[in-house]
């Protein structure tokens, strides 16, 4: 049976990874016990955002700009802005002079390198027989590997340092002529690792012939870091967060008043994910799952502690686990001749599907379908437009919400919807809608948008700070947010 855990850390924590060389790299490890382990890292935090696109405002960088002109070099600019902000981080991350001078010259011959493909990329293009938009998703895989491979190389130095046998895994593809997929990809770099006396430090990016940006965008380092997992049979596989998973955003319900999940399943990671608050990526989780490793979600700042243990296990104790909440428009179809007719809901979903309008939640009855969809106002607009031309007589309606769903891997016989409305009444809330599936894994409850953070405090009171179940307290580093929830 392995013995060895492979452990993801993201961008926020990676940006602060100087910290971690004593607590998670570290600790109080000596000789054999710091091995045993595999860390998959992410760019440091904002790199990935200077390399593509900021992902909260859309502000291109050096991709996005690439991509919007034929001959502007803005796009080099922001690759030297780029390479100044790389360098600014392993200067302050690198104490010794001689780490810093090998950081610098190994991250500007990947720069140029990227550099040199977009210019002859660039001329290539200028020639009418080659369209420049057939090329776009390799330049976006090849921006995004720098930003991987320069965390991962920078932390390898700086473990090296302190005596630790650690080794840079490039798995970005980097000059390699071949092209195999990501199983054989990750099976030829890991073939001449010893894990009992190397730590592997890994690109959470890795070139393939499937193209991970292609398939999860931004949400590839995960997978990367799952794939590697199944591969090399990991005892566990843990992912270090600056926060705790916990119950609700401490922002919303006070920090004191949030409690440490603990344990819980991949269903309720599902549903997580489904509401915009990853604990990790639903194809990734499928990938643990189904490999039957169990997924651990700590706090990087605080490595003595277990953090939440996920894993297949159905049931557990019944409770509410879990308050959050989700921004959505409620887009409802109403037809009094629907009742007993096939065809409205596949008519729907086709034009929901055309329109890439991602579908939270749904409720129907005789005559009307409602769905909770994640989507611009302007992409409903669309739907609505062709939904009623294929229904003339329908009235079709768009209204903006928010889902707040009270989650947990067991709700059987806990009165979620009685204290939950009771709850809202107290607060003077009354919900558009109540959801409640056979699974017993989560309660939604629709409201105005306007009341969606009142809903979740009283919703967290009610269900989790009232519950004889309260869990354990959880020490939050109030700089940073507990959850990923949506604006």
């Amino acid at each position: 049976m392995s013995t060895h855990t492979v452990e993801k850390i993201g961008g926020t924590s990676m940006s602060r990874s100087d910290e971690l060389v004593d607590t998670l790299f570290l600790g109080n490890r000596e000789g054999a016990d710091l091995y045993d382990r595999v860390f998959v890292v992410s760019a440091y935090g904002g790199i990935t955002d200077l390399l593509l696109e900021a992902k909260k405002t859309g502000t291109p960088g050096v991709y996005g700009l690439f991509a919007a002109s034929d001959s502007s070099l803005a796009w080099s600019e922001a690759l030297d802005s780029t390479f100044e902000k790389m360098s600014e981080i392993h200067n302050r991350l690198l104490e010794h002079p001689a780490d810093r001078r090998t950081a610098d010259g190994f991250i500007r011959e990947r720069i140029e390198g990227a550099r040199r493909c977009l210019i002859d990329l660039q001329r290539l293009c200028s020639y009418g027989h080659f369209r420049l938009n057939e090329h776009m998703m390799t330049i976006r895989e090849l921006l995004s590997g720098l930003g991987e491979t320069h965390s991962a190389f920078t932390t390898a130095l700086m473990l090296q340092r302190r005596g630790v046998n650690a080794r840079f895994v490039d798995l970005t593809g980097w000059r390699d002529e071949s092209e195999p997929d990501l199983g054989e990809r990750i099976e030829r770099e890991f073939s001449d690792i010893d894990l009992k006396t190397e730590l592997p430090i890994v690109t959470g990016y890795a070139q393939c012939r499937e193209g991970l940006m292609k398939l999860y965008d931004r949400g590839y380092s995960e997978v990367t870091f799952a794939r590697i997992a199944a591969a090399t049979a990991a005892r566990e596989a843990v992912i270090h967060k600056e926060f705790h998973l916990s119950s609700a955003d401490p922002k919303i319900v006070g920090a004191k008043s949030v409690r440490k999940i603990g344990q819980t399943n991949f269903e309720v990671a599902d549903q997580l994910s489904n509401l915009g608050m990853e604990a990790i990526h639903p194809r990734a989780a499928k990938i643990l799952r189904q490999s039957d490793i169990a997924l651990r979600v700590a706090n990087a700042f605080e490595p003595s502690d277990p953090g939440t243990l996920i894993d297949a296990e159905p049931g557990g104790d019944a409770r509410v686990e879990m308050v959050t909440g989700l921004d959505v428009l409620g887009l409802e179809v109403f037809e009094q001749d629907m009742v007993g007719v096939k065809g409205y809901d596949a008519t729907i979903l086709k034009a929901l599907t055309r329109h890439a309008v991602r579908i939270v939640s749904k409720h129907s009855n005789a005559n009307t379908i409602t769905h909770y969809v994640d989507a611009s106002l302007k992409a409903a607009r669309r739907v609505e437009h062709e939904i009623a031309e294929a229904y003339p007589s329908a009235r079709v309606h768009t209204q903006s919400v928010a889902l707040v769903s009270a989650v947990g891997r067991n709700l059987k016989g806990v009165p979620v919807c009685l204290d939950g409305l009771n709850a809202l009444g107290e607060a003077g809330i009354t919900p558009i809608a109540l959801h409640q599936g056979g699974r017993s894994v989560d309660v939604q409850f629709i409201v105005e948008r306007k009341h969606k953070q009142a809903t979740i405090c009283a919703l967290h009171k009610a269900l989790v700070e009232s519950s004889a179940e309260t869990g354990h307290a959880v020490s939050i580093d109030t700089r940073e947010s507990l959850m990923k929830t949506a604006a």
